[in-house]
């Protein structure tokens, strides 16, 4: 049985972005990501929000720091990955998405923080290795 993993979200930034590196100096992020369902439920539409955890890597990070704030629209490539942990003697799970390709959505004004530079782009990378020692 083949397997495939992939996500495909369109939605708004929900807090601003904050750019870490890791020991060995790569670029990472992690941003919220709102994205509206809208649907009729008996005679009246419903609208839902599900919000997404999504790390960046790399050049991605950069541009997103550079580039995206609060409120930004933006669409996200990238596939599942389920973090777990042991918090307080209990296991816990969080499935999140790994960035792939990012691509800014709207106007100029909504995600430029420095004038004329900004231009529609895209960014992908390869998904990179990561090393437990680079945290």
């Amino acid at each position: 049985m083949a397997n495939y993993n992939r996500v495909i979200l369109v939605g708004n930034i929900t807090r601003d972005i904050e750019l870490r590196h890791t020991n060995s100096g790569m670029a990472v992020t992690d941003l919220g990501l709102a994205v509206n369902d809208r649907r009729k439920k008996g005679s009246e539409w419903v609208e839902e929000t599900t919000y997404i955890d999504v790390t960046l890597w790399d050049r991605q990070a950069e541009v997103a720091n550079e580039f995206l704030r609060k409120g930004s629209p933006v669409l996200i490539e990238g596939r599942l990955k389920l973090d777990t942990w042991e918090q307080d003697g209990q296991k816990r799970s969080k499935l999140k998405v790994t960035g792939d390709r990012m691509q800014m959505l709207g106007s100029k004004s909504d995600n430029n923080r420095q004038g004329d530079l900004y231009s529609e782009r895209i960014v992908t990378t390869k998904p990179q290795p990561i090393d437990d020692d680079d945290f």
